[in-house]
Protein backbone atom coordinates (compact mmCIF):
# COMPACT_ATOMS: atom_id res chain seq x y z
CA UNK A 1 0.00 0.00 0.00
CA UNK A 2 1.55 2.85 -1.07
CA UNK A 3 1.46 6.36 1.09
CA UNK A 4 0.80 8.18 -2.43
CA UNK A 5 -0.76 6.60 -5.12
CA UNK A 6 -1.42 9.46 -7.35
CA UNK A 7 2.61 10.89 -6.70
CA UNK A 8 3.88 13.61 -4.21
CA UNK A 9 2.21 16.59 -5.60
CA UNK A 10 0.95 15.65 -8.81
CA UNK A 11 -2.03 17.19 -10.20
CA UNK A 12 -3.57 13.98 -9.85
CA UNK A 13 -3.44 14.77 -6.03
CA UNK A 14 -4.44 18.00 -5.79
CA UNK A 15 -7.40 17.23 -7.76
CA UNK A 16 -7.87 14.23 -4.83
CA UNK A 17 -8.03 16.78 -2.39
CA UNK A 18 -10.22 19.10 -4.10
CA UNK A 19 -12.92 16.30 -4.65
CA UNK A 20 -12.73 15.48 -0.59
CA UNK A 21 -12.73 19.25 0.05
CA UNK A 22 -15.87 19.36 -2.12
CA UNK A 23 -17.63 15.79 -0.26
CA UNK A 24 -16.39 17.18 3.31
CA UNK A 25 -18.41 20.33 2.86
CA UNK A 26 -21.35 18.35 1.43
CA UNK A 27 -21.23 16.33 4.39
CA UNK A 28 -20.71 18.73 6.97
CA UNK A 29 -23.98 20.65 5.27
CA UNK A 30 -26.10 17.29 6.22
CA UNK A 31 -24.33 17.21 10.09
CA UNK A 32 -25.24 20.85 10.02
CA UNK A 33 -28.84 20.66 8.98
CA UNK A 34 -30.09 17.33 10.87
CA UNK A 35 -28.67 19.09 13.87
CA UNK A 36 -30.48 22.19 13.19
CA UNK A 37 -33.56 20.10 12.89
CA UNK A 38 -33.19 17.87 15.88
CA UNK A 39 -32.31 21.34 17.59
CA UNK A 40 -28.72 20.57 18.56
CA UNK A 41 -25.37 22.10 18.40
CA UNK A 42 -22.57 20.48 15.52
CA UNK A 43 -20.15 20.54 18.17
CA UNK A 44 -22.27 17.85 19.41
CA UNK A 45 -21.17 15.46 16.71
CA UNK A 46 -17.54 13.57 15.92
CA UNK A 47 -17.55 13.03 12.68
CA UNK A 48 -15.65 9.44 11.67
CA UNK A 49 -13.73 9.17 8.06
CA UNK A 50 -14.25 5.51 7.47
CA UNK A 51 -11.04 4.97 5.54
CA UNK A 52 -11.45 1.29 4.58
CA UNK A 53 -9.80 0.72 0.96
CA UNK A 54 -8.48 3.86 0.20
CA UNK A 55 -4.51 4.85 0.93
CA UNK A 56 -2.84 6.51 3.72
CA UNK A 57 -2.85 9.69 1.42
CA UNK A 58 -6.11 9.84 1.39
CA UNK A 59 -6.09 10.17 5.15
CA UNK A 60 -3.23 12.93 4.69
CA UNK A 61 -5.51 14.98 2.94
CA UNK A 62 -8.49 14.87 4.90
CA UNK A 63 -6.11 15.24 8.07
CA UNK A 64 -5.14 18.88 6.24
CA UNK A 65 -8.61 19.62 5.75
CA UNK A 66 -9.24 19.24 9.19
CA UNK A 67 -10.53 15.60 9.59
CA UNK A 68 -8.82 14.26 12.77
CA UNK A 69 -10.84 11.07 13.72
CA UNK A 70 -10.70 8.08 11.04
CA UNK A 71 -11.98 4.80 10.98
CA UNK A 72 -10.48 1.56 9.96
CA UNK A 73 -12.72 -2.35 9.91
CA UNK A 74 -9.64 -4.76 9.38
CA UNK A 75 -6.46 -4.62 11.59
CA UNK A 76 -4.01 -5.27 8.67
CA UNK A 77 -5.18 -2.23 7.05
CA UNK A 78 -5.24 -0.06 9.59
CA UNK A 79 -2.32 -0.57 11.26
CA UNK A 80 -0.10 -0.18 8.41
CA UNK A 81 -1.77 3.29 7.90
CA UNK A 82 -1.01 4.02 11.30
CA UNK A 83 2.19 3.28 11.15
CA UNK A 84 2.38 5.56 7.57
CA UNK A 85 0.09 8.50 9.53
CA UNK A 86 2.16 8.26 12.83
CA UNK A 87 2.92 12.01 12.48
CA UNK A 88 0.04 13.14 12.51
CA UNK A 89 -2.50 13.66 15.62
CA UNK A 90 -5.53 11.91 14.79
CA UNK A 91 -7.85 9.57 16.61
CA UNK A 92 -8.04 6.22 15.48
CA UNK A 93 -11.42 4.20 15.66
CA UNK A 94 -11.42 0.56 15.05
CA UNK A 95 -15.06 -0.13 13.47
CA UNK A 96 -15.44 -3.78 12.43
CA UNK A 97 -16.09 -6.86 13.53
CA UNK A 98 -12.98 -7.88 15.66
CA UNK A 99 -11.40 -11.29 16.40
CA UNK A 100 -9.87 -11.78 19.56
CA UNK A 101 -6.36 -13.16 18.32
CA UNK A 102 -6.21 -9.52 16.30
CA UNK A 103 -6.71 -8.07 20.24
CA UNK A 104 -2.81 -7.87 20.32
CA UNK A 105 -2.72 -5.61 17.51
CA UNK A 106 -5.65 -3.25 17.68
CA UNK A 107 -5.12 -2.30 21.08
CA UNK A 108 -2.14 -0.78 20.44
CA UNK A 109 -3.42 1.60 18.27
CA UNK A 110 -7.17 1.96 18.67
CA UNK A 111 -8.39 4.95 20.62
CA UNK A 112 -11.69 3.88 20.52
CA UNK A 113 -13.27 -0.14 19.59
CA UNK A 114 -16.84 -0.05 18.50
CA UNK A 115 -17.02 -3.33 18.50
CA UNK A 116 -17.29 -4.81 21.14
CA UNK A 117 -20.25 -7.85 20.99
CA UNK A 118 -19.28 -10.49 23.61
CA UNK A 119 -17.22 -11.68 27.20
CA UNK A 120 -14.76 -13.18 25.51
CA UNK A 121 -13.40 -10.29 23.43
CA UNK A 122 -14.01 -7.95 26.33
CA UNK A 123 -11.21 -10.44 28.67
CA UNK A 124 -8.54 -10.89 26.00
CA UNK A 125 -9.10 -6.72 25.19
CA UNK A 126 -8.38 -6.29 29.14
CA UNK A 127 -5.30 -8.70 28.65
CA UNK A 128 -3.94 -7.25 25.65
CA UNK A 129 -4.35 -3.25 26.53
CA UNK A 130 -3.04 -3.81 30.60
CA UNK A 131 -0.05 -6.00 28.49
CA UNK A 132 0.27 -2.74 26.31
CA UNK A 133 0.45 -0.04 29.31
CA UNK A 134 -3.27 1.63 27.52
CA UNK A 135 -6.37 2.22 28.30
CA UNK A 136 -8.18 1.97 25.38
CA UNK A 137 -12.10 3.11 25.13
CA UNK A 138 -14.83 0.70 23.77
CA UNK A 139 -17.95 0.31 23.29
CA UNK A 140 -20.52 -2.28 23.46
CA UNK A 141 -21.79 -3.02 19.52
CA UNK A 142 -25.83 -3.70 19.21
CA UNK A 143 -27.44 -5.55 17.22
CA UNK A 144 -30.71 -4.41 15.58
CA UNK A 145 -30.95 -7.08 13.42
CA UNK A 146 -33.59 -9.09 13.46
CA UNK A 147 -32.56 -12.30 14.92
CA UNK A 148 -31.41 -15.55 12.67
CA UNK A 149 -33.01 -18.93 13.23
CA UNK A 150 -30.11 -19.42 15.38
CA UNK A 151 -30.21 -16.22 17.73
CA UNK A 152 -27.78 -14.92 16.04
CA UNK A 153 -28.03 -11.04 14.26
CA UNK A 154 -25.56 -12.28 11.57
CA UNK A 155 -23.32 -8.86 11.40
CA UNK A 156 -22.70 -8.88 15.13
CA UNK A 157 -23.71 -7.14 17.95
CA UNK A 158 -25.08 -7.91 21.28
CA UNK A 159 -28.56 -8.73 21.60
CA UNK A 160 -30.00 -5.92 23.49
CA UNK A 161 -30.85 -8.03 26.57
CA UNK A 162 -27.42 -8.63 26.51
CA UNK A 163 -25.87 -4.75 26.56
CA UNK A 164 -26.63 -3.90 30.25
CA UNK A 165 -24.16 -6.91 31.52
CA UNK A 166 -21.46 -6.77 28.80
CA UNK A 167 -21.35 -2.53 29.43
CA UNK A 168 -20.77 -3.91 33.24
CA UNK A 169 -18.39 -6.17 31.97
CA UNK A 170 -16.18 -3.67 30.31
CA UNK A 171 -16.51 -1.02 32.60
CA UNK A 172 -15.05 -3.49 35.64
CA UNK A 173 -12.19 -4.33 33.74
CA UNK A 174 -8.75 -3.50 33.91
CA UNK A 175 -7.07 -1.62 30.72
CA UNK A 176 -10.74 -0.87 29.06
CA UNK A 177 -12.98 1.98 29.45
CA UNK A 178 -16.68 1.69 28.65
CA UNK A 179 -17.77 4.48 26.66
CA UNK A 180 -21.21 4.09 25.27
CA UNK A 181 -23.12 1.92 22.02
CA UNK A 182 -22.64 1.56 18.62
CA UNK A 183 -24.97 0.20 15.96
CA UNK A 184 -25.65 -0.22 12.62
CA UNK A 185 -29.49 -0.02 10.69
CA UNK A 186 -30.54 -2.83 9.92
CA UNK A 187 -30.60 -3.64 6.52
CA UNK A 188 -33.81 -3.06 4.56
CA UNK A 189 -35.49 -1.66 7.82
CA UNK A 190 -36.70 1.83 8.85
CA UNK A 191 -33.13 3.71 10.54
CA UNK A 192 -34.91 6.20 12.54
CA UNK A 193 -37.26 3.17 13.71
CA UNK A 194 -33.84 1.32 14.69
CA UNK A 195 -31.77 4.21 16.01
CA UNK A 196 -34.80 5.13 18.17
CA UNK A 197 -34.51 1.63 20.41
CA UNK A 198 -30.25 2.29 20.29
CA UNK A 199 -31.09 5.69 21.95
CA UNK A 200 -33.34 3.41 25.02
CA UNK A 201 -30.56 1.06 25.24
CA UNK A 202 -28.12 4.12 25.67
CA UNK A 203 -29.86 5.50 28.25
CA UNK A 204 -29.88 2.78 29.82
CA UNK A 205 -26.45 2.24 29.59
CA UNK A 206 -26.09 5.55 30.88
CA UNK A 207 -28.13 5.27 33.95
CA UNK A 208 -25.91 2.69 35.57
CA UNK A 209 -22.59 3.95 34.06
CA UNK A 210 -22.78 8.04 33.62
CA UNK A 211 -19.54 8.64 31.42
CA UNK A 212 -20.82 5.89 29.04
CA UNK A 213 -22.22 8.61 26.90
CA UNK A 214 -21.21 7.92 23.58
CA UNK A 215 -23.66 6.39 20.60
CA UNK A 216 -22.25 5.72 17.17
CA UNK A 217 -24.35 5.40 15.00
CA UNK A 218 -25.57 6.77 11.34
CA UNK A 219 -23.36 6.76 7.79
CA UNK A 220 -23.81 8.33 4.77
CA UNK A 221 -27.61 6.94 3.74
CA UNK A 222 -28.78 7.69 7.69
CA UNK A 223 -26.69 9.74 9.37
CA UNK A 224 -29.90 12.41 9.55
CA UNK A 225 -32.06 10.00 11.31
CA UNK A 226 -29.21 8.84 13.92
CA UNK A 227 -28.46 12.72 14.32
CA UNK A 228 -32.31 13.10 15.40
CA UNK A 229 -32.23 10.29 18.39
CA UNK A 230 -29.48 11.19 19.40
CA UNK A 231 -25.95 9.96 17.92
CA UNK A 232 -23.05 11.88 19.06
CA UNK A 233 -20.60 10.31 16.13
CA UNK A 234 -21.49 9.18 12.66
CA UNK A 235 -18.99 6.92 10.64
CA UNK A 236 -18.79 8.42 6.69
CA UNK A 237 -17.33 6.54 4.20
CA UNK A 238 -19.06 6.55 0.86
CA UNK A 239 -20.19 10.45 0.74
CA UNK A 240 -17.06 11.39 1.92
CA UNK A 241 -14.88 8.92 -0.03
CA UNK A 242 -16.62 7.82 -2.99
CA UNK A 243 -16.90 4.27 -3.75
CA UNK A 244 -14.81 1.62 -2.87
CA UNK A 245 -11.42 1.58 -5.23
CA UNK A 246 -9.02 -1.21 -4.90
CA UNK A 247 -6.05 0.79 -3.67
CA UNK A 248 -5.31 -1.64 -0.71
CA UNK A 249 -3.56 -4.85 -1.53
Amino acid sequence: MSSHPYGTGTVAEAERREELASALARVEQRIEEACRAAGRRRSEITLIAVTKTYPASDIRLLAGLGVTDIGENRDQEASAKVAECADLDLTWHFIGQLQTNKARSVVRYADLIHSVDRSRLVTVLSREAVRAGREVGCLVQVSLDPPTPEGTSGRGGARPEEVLDLAGQIAAAEGLRLRGVMAVAPLGGDPAEAFARLREIARAVQAEHPDAGIISAGMSGDLAEAIACGATHVRIGTALLGRRKTFVR
